[in-house]
């Protein structure tokens, strides 16, 4: 199966980042896996979460930004890669002046009904 990045849709997810679904099983078969862009804009962050089953690698592709991995907080640049454990709060800030791009890859596939969000917005 191929997918053509212009022909994928965006959408916002519970965490508040806006999501194309690169490979989804729901949408592109698959059984294991999805791979996903997420864009944060400049300035702004996603909701406080977490995802009781699945596993996630965030792979920073552009922007510069702020990662909160449970008890840890720590910078994130073009180039990095963050593994993200089942049931470890987290979200990410785009601290650059440009949009935070990131691909992830979650297994079990993402899906939002896996999602607990820990605070209802975001706190200066």
């Amino acid at each position: 199966m191929k997918t053509r990045y212009t022909d994928i849709p965006a959408y916002v997810t519970k965490d508040g980042s806006e999501i194309r679904e690169l490979m989804h099983p729901s949408l592109h078969g698959g059984t294991k896996q999805s791979l996903a862009e997420a864009t944060v804009p400049a300035g702004t962050r996603t909701l406080l979460h977490r995802h009781d089953m699945t596993e996630e690698i965030y792979h920073v592709t552009a922007g510069s930004g702020r990662m909160t991995l449970g008890d840890e907080c720590f910078d994130v640049v073009a180039g990095d890669s963050v593994l993200i454990v089942p049931g470890t709060v987290h979200c990410i800030e785009a601290t650059g002046t440009v949009p935070l791009r990131i691909l992830c890859c979650c297994s079990p596939a993402y899906a939002h009904e896996d999602t607990e969000l820990l605070e209802a917005e975001v706190t200066p």
